[in-house]
Protein backbone atom coordinates (compact mmCIF):
# COMPACT_ATOMS: atom_id res chain seq x y z
CA UNK A 1 0.00 0.00 0.00
CA UNK A 2 1.10 3.64 -0.98
CA UNK A 3 1.51 6.10 1.44
CA UNK A 4 -0.21 8.88 1.58
CA UNK A 5 1.39 11.70 0.16
CA UNK A 6 0.91 14.72 2.13
CA UNK A 7 -0.53 18.30 0.50
CA UNK A 8 2.03 20.15 -1.58
CA UNK A 9 -0.78 22.83 -1.62
CA UNK A 10 0.29 26.30 -0.17
CA UNK A 11 -3.51 27.64 0.80
CA UNK A 12 -3.69 27.54 4.41
CA UNK A 13 -5.36 25.29 6.35
CA UNK A 14 -8.18 26.36 9.03
CA UNK A 15 -9.58 24.56 11.07
CA UNK A 16 -13.24 25.33 10.79
CA UNK A 17 -14.56 22.56 13.05
CA UNK A 18 -12.97 25.70 15.90
CA UNK A 19 -15.93 28.03 14.37
CA UNK A 20 -18.67 25.65 15.66
CA UNK A 21 -17.25 26.19 19.66
CA UNK A 22 -18.77 29.55 19.52
CA UNK A 23 -22.48 31.04 18.61
CA UNK A 24 -23.57 32.17 15.22
CA UNK A 25 -23.71 35.88 14.36
CA UNK A 26 -26.86 36.90 15.90
CA UNK A 27 -27.12 34.36 18.76
CA UNK A 28 -24.09 35.38 20.99
CA UNK A 29 -25.01 36.72 24.82
CA UNK A 30 -23.78 39.31 26.51
CA UNK A 31 -21.66 37.58 28.77
CA UNK A 32 -20.21 35.56 25.86
CA UNK A 33 -19.21 38.74 24.22
CA UNK A 34 -17.38 39.70 27.19
CA UNK A 35 -15.73 36.99 27.79
CA UNK A 36 -14.66 36.95 24.24
CA UNK A 37 -13.54 40.53 24.35
CA UNK A 38 -11.51 40.08 27.46
CA UNK A 39 -9.15 37.60 26.05
CA UNK A 40 -8.74 39.45 22.79
CA UNK A 41 -7.15 42.39 21.16
CA UNK A 42 -9.33 43.09 18.85
CA UNK A 43 -11.48 46.22 19.02
CA UNK A 44 -14.90 44.15 19.05
CA UNK A 45 -18.34 45.94 19.03
CA UNK A 46 -21.68 44.08 20.06
CA UNK A 47 -24.62 44.59 18.17
CA UNK A 48 -28.09 42.66 19.03
CA UNK A 49 -26.36 39.54 19.16
CA UNK A 50 -23.98 40.11 16.56
CA UNK A 51 -19.95 40.53 17.02
CA UNK A 52 -18.80 43.96 14.39
CA UNK A 53 -15.01 43.91 13.97
CA UNK A 54 -13.70 47.83 14.16
CA UNK A 55 -10.58 48.43 11.70
CA UNK A 56 -7.27 48.71 12.88
CA UNK A 57 -6.23 51.97 13.78
CA UNK A 58 -3.89 53.88 11.40
CA UNK A 59 -0.93 56.26 12.60
CA UNK A 60 -3.37 59.30 11.61
CA UNK A 61 -6.33 57.64 13.52
CA UNK A 62 -4.33 57.78 16.44
CA UNK A 63 -2.49 60.44 16.31
CA UNK A 64 -5.63 62.38 16.29
CA UNK A 65 -7.48 60.48 18.82
CA UNK A 66 -3.90 60.90 21.18
CA UNK A 67 -4.05 64.93 21.16
CA UNK A 68 -7.70 64.89 21.46
CA UNK A 69 -7.04 62.54 24.48
CA UNK A 70 -4.35 64.73 26.29
CA UNK A 71 -6.40 68.15 25.46
CA UNK A 72 -9.47 66.44 27.15
CA UNK A 73 -7.65 64.75 29.79
CA UNK A 74 -5.60 67.80 31.07
CA UNK A 75 -8.48 69.56 30.61
CA UNK A 76 -10.48 67.49 33.00
CA UNK A 77 -8.16 66.22 35.68
CA UNK A 78 -7.51 70.08 36.28
CA UNK A 79 -10.72 70.56 37.50
CA UNK A 80 -11.20 67.10 39.04
CA UNK A 81 -14.32 66.95 36.71
CA UNK A 82 -14.32 62.72 36.14
CA UNK A 83 -12.36 60.43 34.04
CA UNK A 84 -11.17 60.54 30.54
CA UNK A 85 -10.14 56.99 28.51
CA UNK A 86 -9.11 56.28 25.41
CA UNK A 87 -9.92 53.46 22.62
CA UNK A 88 -10.80 50.21 24.60
CA UNK A 89 -13.45 51.06 27.34
CA UNK A 90 -16.61 49.09 26.44
CA UNK A 91 -19.60 50.81 26.77
CA UNK A 92 -23.03 49.59 27.07
CA UNK A 93 -25.46 51.27 25.12
CA UNK A 94 -27.73 49.23 26.35
CA UNK A 95 -28.87 45.03 26.64
CA UNK A 96 -26.97 43.00 23.98
CA UNK A 97 -25.12 46.52 22.62
CA UNK A 98 -22.10 47.38 23.48
CA UNK A 99 -19.54 50.36 21.50
CA UNK A 100 -15.96 51.39 21.79
CA UNK A 101 -15.85 54.96 21.41
CA UNK A 102 -12.39 56.49 21.22
CA UNK A 103 -12.79 58.68 23.53
CA UNK A 104 -15.11 58.49 26.25
CA UNK A 105 -15.91 60.87 29.35
CA UNK A 106 -17.99 60.36 32.80
CA UNK A 107 -18.66 62.76 35.03
CA UNK A 108 -17.86 61.76 38.73
CA UNK A 109 -21.09 62.42 39.48
CA UNK A 110 -21.82 59.77 37.32
CA UNK A 111 -19.57 57.41 38.83
CA UNK A 112 -21.94 54.92 39.43
CA UNK A 113 -22.33 54.36 35.94
CA UNK A 114 -18.40 53.33 36.04
CA UNK A 115 -17.70 49.01 36.29
CA UNK A 116 -14.81 47.62 35.93
CA UNK A 117 -15.39 45.54 32.17
CA UNK A 118 -17.25 48.23 30.98
CA UNK A 119 -19.82 51.62 32.08
CA UNK A 120 -22.90 51.33 31.73
CA UNK A 121 -23.02 55.11 30.63
CA UNK A 122 -21.04 58.64 29.34
CA UNK A 123 -21.34 62.15 29.58
CA UNK A 124 -19.38 62.74 26.22
CA UNK A 125 -17.58 60.79 23.74
CA UNK A 126 -15.23 61.52 20.40
CA UNK A 127 -15.05 59.49 17.80
CA UNK A 128 -12.17 59.73 14.91
CA UNK A 129 -13.62 58.73 11.32
CA UNK A 130 -11.89 55.44 9.52
CA UNK A 131 -11.47 56.37 5.72
CA UNK A 132 -13.88 52.97 4.17
CA UNK A 133 -17.60 53.86 3.70
CA UNK A 134 -18.37 51.36 6.19
CA UNK A 135 -16.37 52.83 9.10
CA UNK A 136 -17.85 56.32 7.92
CA UNK A 137 -21.27 55.01 8.02
CA UNK A 138 -20.90 53.55 11.49
CA UNK A 139 -19.10 56.95 13.04
CA UNK A 140 -22.34 59.39 11.14
CA UNK A 141 -25.21 57.25 11.47
CA UNK A 142 -24.96 53.93 13.62
CA UNK A 143 -23.16 55.58 16.47
CA UNK A 144 -25.21 58.91 16.17
CA UNK A 145 -28.09 56.71 17.04
CA UNK A 146 -26.53 54.43 19.87
CA UNK A 147 -24.95 56.93 21.77
CA UNK A 148 -28.18 59.21 22.05
CA UNK A 149 -30.05 56.35 22.65
CA UNK A 150 -27.56 55.97 25.87
CA UNK A 151 -28.31 59.33 26.46
CA UNK A 152 -24.66 60.94 26.09
CA UNK A 153 -25.26 64.20 26.35
CA UNK A 154 -22.10 64.85 24.14
CA UNK A 155 -20.73 63.76 20.34
CA UNK A 156 -17.63 64.95 18.99
CA UNK A 157 -17.04 63.80 15.39
CA UNK A 158 -13.65 64.07 14.09
CA UNK A 159 -13.28 63.62 10.31
CA UNK A 160 -9.74 64.18 8.81
CA UNK A 161 -10.40 63.33 5.39
CA UNK A 162 -12.93 66.41 5.40
CA UNK A 163 -10.70 68.53 8.11
CA UNK A 164 -13.67 68.86 10.27
CA UNK A 165 -14.68 68.93 13.86
CA UNK A 166 -18.55 68.69 14.35
CA UNK A 167 -19.87 68.77 18.19
CA UNK A 168 -23.12 67.32 17.99
CA UNK A 169 -25.93 68.12 21.64
CA UNK A 170 -28.14 65.40 22.75
CA UNK A 171 -32.10 67.72 22.72
CA UNK A 172 -34.67 64.64 23.87
CA UNK A 173 -33.41 61.47 21.99
CA UNK A 174 -32.06 62.79 19.02
CA UNK A 175 -28.06 65.05 18.55
CA UNK A 176 -28.14 68.32 16.75
CA UNK A 177 -25.44 69.90 15.64
CA UNK A 178 -24.16 72.45 17.68
CA UNK A 179 -20.68 73.52 15.56
CA UNK A 180 -19.13 72.29 12.72
CA UNK A 181 -15.68 73.39 13.37
CA UNK A 182 -12.65 73.95 10.44
CA UNK A 183 -9.13 74.79 10.25
CA UNK A 184 -8.66 78.53 11.83
CA UNK A 185 -11.33 77.77 14.17
CA UNK A 186 -12.26 76.27 18.17
CA UNK A 187 -14.05 73.16 18.40
CA UNK A 188 -15.71 73.72 21.72
CA UNK A 189 -17.35 71.51 24.45
CA UNK A 190 -21.52 72.57 24.89
CA UNK A 191 -20.64 69.85 28.17
CA UNK A 192 -17.91 71.27 29.66
CA UNK A 193 -17.92 74.88 29.98
CA UNK A 194 -14.53 76.84 28.60
CA UNK A 195 -12.92 73.27 26.81
CA UNK A 196 -12.12 73.77 23.45
CA UNK A 197 -9.40 72.40 20.74
CA UNK A 198 -7.68 74.12 18.12
CA UNK A 199 -8.72 72.27 14.86
CA UNK A 200 -5.80 73.47 13.06
CA UNK A 201 -3.51 72.06 15.61
CA UNK A 202 -4.94 69.12 15.59
CA UNK A 203 -5.44 67.90 11.95
CA UNK A 204 -1.88 69.23 11.57
CA UNK A 205 -0.60 67.04 14.23
CA UNK A 206 -1.23 64.06 11.57
CA UNK A 207 0.12 66.08 8.66
CA UNK A 208 3.40 64.78 8.31
CA UNK A 209 2.02 60.75 8.63
CA UNK A 210 3.35 59.23 5.69
CA UNK A 211 1.32 57.58 3.38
Amino acid sequence: MSAVQPSLSSEPEYVWEVATLFPEQGEWLEEQYLELTDHSKRRIEFIDGRLEFLPMPTDIHETLVEFLFFALREFVEKRNLGKVRWTGIRLRIRAKQYRLPDIIFLHKDNFCARHNRAWEGADLVMEVVSDAPKDRQRDYEDKLLAYAEAKVAEYWIVDFERQVVIVQRLEGDRYAIDGEYTPGQQATSVLLDGFCVDVASLFAAAEDVPE
